[in-house]
């Protein structure tokens, strides 16, 4: 970790010393990387994680348990720094006690969406940074996301793809990552499931599948060199409800067909479930497992 100040504003120019040789690759790498934090952080281990911005409770949680994968194996994680799976990718891996790297679309001083102000300034704290192409005090434009989807490839030498519909910004990530000979990790969901489309196309194009967390962090190993971490066994018996909505989400009436049981009975359990936290309605209607759930923070007993 260099000994500069955090909030200090630095600028890393291709050919000069500190310029990541990894953005090289790239048939047009930036001229100009602007950065907050540590420009270290950009010298990796990396570990580029994308996904989904409206993502699911499946996503999120895939995107979570990556990253702390990665920040357990001493694997500093690169993300957009957008809604969904890049904030639920950037702000585990601080809480992991990691460090992440937000490539941003805008300027780096320039914290876009909002929301993500959270990971933006834990990264610098953190001993990660926030960079971008763009010049200081660059609002969002849409022709410069799809450059900063490729410096997210180009950072890192793997890329991990948490869930993906047919067409996204995430599936465009995964593209250049594959041109510039990056692997890409997919991780499988429901074949019923939109924002599944995506990844299980990878899959069936090439991708490496990634079954569960165990499987993420023996991968993680090989292609790092780093400790795998050790697994903490397996998760207790869902039940019929826990374990079809695991699957896909679903609306009572759907489940209660399913399951052979009465919507009364099915509406009773997801209420009862509901209130424990272990699932959640969408706005569409279906009822979802949680985040939490899914990362083994709450358990049916």
């Amino acid at each position: 970790m260099s000994d500069r100040p955090r909030d200090e504003r630095w600028e890393l120019r291709a050919g000069e010393r500190g310029y990541p040789d990894a953005l090289l690759d790239l048939g047009s790498p930036p001229e100009v990387i602007y950065g907050l934090g540590d420009p270290e952080a950009l010298r990796g281990p990396c570990l580029s994680i994308v996904g989904a911005r409206r993502a699911t409770p499946y996503g999120l949680a895939i995107a979570e348990m990556a990253a702390r994968v990665a920040a357990g194996q001493g694997i500093t994680v690169v993300s957009g720094g957008a809604l969904g799976c890049d904030h639920a990718a950037g702000s585990a891996a601080l809480r992991a006690g990691g460090r992440t790297v937000v490539v941003s679309g805008c300027g780096a001083d320039v914290v876009y969406p909002q929301s993500s102000r959270d990971v933006f300034e834990g990264a610098v704290a953190a001993g990660g940074a926030v960079i971008s192409e763009q010049r200081w005090g660059t609002g969002p434009r849409r022709w410069a996301f799809p450059r900063r989807n490729a410096i997210i490839a180009a950072l890192s030498q793997v890329l991990v793809v948490t869930e993906a519909g047919a067409r996204s910004g995430t599936l465009s990530t995964a593209d250049a990552a594959a041109e510039l000979g990056r692997t890409v990790y997919a991780i499988p969901g429901s074949i019923f499931s939109p924002t599944s489309v995506g990844t299980n196309r990878l899959i069936a194009e090439g991708a490496r599948v990634i079954s569960d967390e165990q499987a993420l962090s023996v991968a993680l190993s090989l292609d790092y060199g780093a400790a795998p971490l050790l697994s903490e066994g397996g998760r207790q018996d869902r039940g019929p409800v826990m374990g079809a909505l695991v699957s896909s989400p679903a609306r009572p009436d759907d489940l209660a067909a399913r399951l052979g049981e009465s919507v009364l009975t099915v509406l009773r359990t997801l209420t009862d479930f509901e209130a424990r936290g272990l699932v959640e309605r969408l706005p569409d209607g279906r009822y979802s497992v949680t985040r939490a759930y899914l990362l083994g923070e709450r358990d049916l007993a």
